[in-house]
């Protein structure tokens, strides 16, 4: 029996969609979902800020774990480049080299000629297979190539290296039984895709998406694209429902967890509804427009906003987050991005229980993330070892060892604070103990080091509370 790997690509289409503003801390929510779903490929969004955009990617590599993590690899070898970095560390990478091979889509995206444009499309190719991260050759509106030219094209990308090769219908023209038979053409006609995995990615123009992507599996598909609450992608929870229904039959099936679909694509579609009712307080938007509070909101005001977001603060904390609230409103607008930084910053600062010490960090594409921790407390040395998904995952786990208790991570935020190679990273970790929410914040150019310091510091507050309790 073949298993078919799901790729899916909520993020991508989050990115590329204005109508769906999604934050920093929803496309991690997704990412952590997709991964408990065990989704085989996630696709993240094209690289368009080079300064915040490689921490996404890093920080949802470090969620994802065993799954596939691809992105775009841009149209230029200097883009390739950039994707390449900013997946550094990612134990799954994949560059998905995405070239339109119809006439009319290489003019508009190249502005040349089809033989210019696949020589251009295979310099990119060969590029990001001597980077070393698996490659993937995505030929979009492969249905309305001309025929030769779309084999010529595929075969070019095999012997140039590419491990994956997806055929798209972008135009979503084609019926299913069409569909199934242009794959087996295109399979008769190319015998070099028995080399690689191939893919399909079906449009749902004519509501047809999910029985195209069946009958492509039919006729030798290895890879299915999926989203979950894009009307114009196949629906993940209806593939896997067709697999689940008829994969004895055609004799293949999914790895996907069955019994985490309907929680996770629910909670998925929640995210990314463009209509949903967002707060002002808590969802401030990708593009971080709209002001949390006004520059001369009084206390009350900022009382409010810090218990929307989940914070029960003491008079004299709420004193000084307004102090500092007020000072930072001078300088610019605030946002709840900005106001739980403050939030993390000035309240409950407490004496250090628990102090780092040490940490070491093993990591890569081949071996699990293991991380070995030395705190110290009131004078004795503590130490954890424990192995994750990802380096985020690890260092964590191991402070719950060292702590013997697993606090609730209510939310935890990664976001460049400075540009440049050498940026800085701020970490934000929130922890719920006894229904309280406690913020704690990391600053530093490693962002493994500013995820245990805010994990600390939060850490110290629930410890200095409960010692004075």
């Amino acid at each position: 029996m073949r298993t078919i790997a799901i790729c899916d690509r909520t993020l991508w289409e989050a990115g590329a969609r204005a109508d769906c503003p999604v934050s920093f801390k929803e496309k991690l929510e997704i990412a952590k979902l997709l991964g408990r779903l065990r989704a085989d490929v996630i696709e993240t969004g094209a690289i368009s800020n080079p300064a915040t955009d490689p921490v996404l990617i890093r920080t949802l590599g470090a969620l994802v774990g065993e799954c596939t993590l691809s992105c775009p690899a841009g149209y230029t070898e200097e883009e390739v480049e950039t994707a390449f970095a900013a997946m550094r560390g990612v134990k799954r990478p994949r560059l998905c080299v995405r070239v339109p091979v119809s006439t009319v889509g290489m003019e508009y995206t190249f502005h040349k000629k089809p033989d210019q444009a696949l020589e251009q499309a295979m310099t990119l190719v060969r590029k990001a297979a001597a980077l070393g991260a698996q490659v993937e050759f995505s030929a979009e509106d492969a249905t309305r190539a001309e025929f030769p030219f779309l084999c010529r094209a595929l075969q070019e990308a095999v012997a140039n290296g590419v491990q994956v090769v997806s055929l798209c219908d972008t135009a979503g023209t084609m019926l299913p039984s069409e569909f199934g038979a242009f794959l087996g053409r295109v399979r008769e006609s190319v015998p070099e895709l028995a080399q690689v995995r191939l893919g399909v990615r079906c449009s749902n123009a004519l509501n047809m998406a999910v029985a195209c992507a069946m009958e492509a599996v039919a006729a030798g598909a290895d890879e299915v694209g999926t989203a979950v609450g894009f009307p114009s992608c196949p629906s993940l929870r209806a593939v896997a429902q067709a697999f689940a229904a008829r994969g004895d039959s055609m004799g293949v099936r999914s790895g996907l967890v069955m019994t985490e679909l309907r929680r996770a694509t629910q909670q998925i579609r929640a995210i990314v509804d463009p209509q949903r009712e967002r707060s002002p307080y808590t969802a401030a938007s990708a593009h971080s427009e709209g002001v949390t509070l006004a520059r001369g909101a009084d206390i009350s005001q900022v009382g409010a906003a810090v218990r929307s977001l989940g914070y029960e603060l003491s008079d004299d904390d709420l004193t000084k987050v307004y102090e500092a609230f007020t000072r930072a409103a001078s300088k610019a607008e605030i946002t709840s991005k900005e106001l739980d930084a403050i939030v993390a910053t000035v309240s409950l600062q407490v004496p250090p229980t628990y102090r780092l010490v040490s940490y070491v960090m093993n990591s890569g594409n081949t071996i699990s993330a293991t991380a070995n921790l030395t705190l110290e407390r009131k004078g004795e040395t503590l130490h954890g070892l424990s192995c994750g998904d990802g380096p985020i995952d690890a260092v964590f786990l191991a402070m719950e060892q060292i702590l013997g208790y697993r606090y609730e991570l209510d939310d935890f935020q990664i976001q460049a604070v400075t540009e440049g190679r050498e940026a800085l990273g701020e970490a934000l970790v929130k922890l719920r103990y006894n229904g309280m929410l406690y913020a704690g914040r990391g600053i530093s150019t490693d962002i493994i080091g500013a995820s245990i310091m805010a994990y600390l510091n939060a850490l110290n507050k629930i410890v200095y509370e409960g010692n004075n309790a």
